[in-house]
């Protein structure tokens, strides 16, 4: 009998690539303080943003489940 194995995330196309930049605006905190942010369901982790700040970010890394970017305005 086959067993259902369900897709990893890693295998899915991301929203964001290194490199890219894009507008987000922060929603909430992570528990290390950096701010968070959503970008077609990929969460996306803003060291340094507040919650309620519309900014500019470059992605620096793209992870299995999140991303990374940093302010650049």
């Amino acid at each position: 009998m086959r067993r259902f194995r369900p897709k990893r995330f890693s295998q899915r196309p991301k929203p964001v690539n290194v490199g890219e930049e894009h507008e987000v605006d922060i929603a909430e905190v992570s528990r290390k303080g950096d701010g968070l942010a959503k970008i077609q369901g990929l969460v996306i982790f803003v060291p340094g943003a507040k919650p309620g700040q519309h900014v500019k970010i470059r992605i620096t890394r793209v992870g299995g489940r999140f991303a990374v970017g940093e302010v650049i305005q």
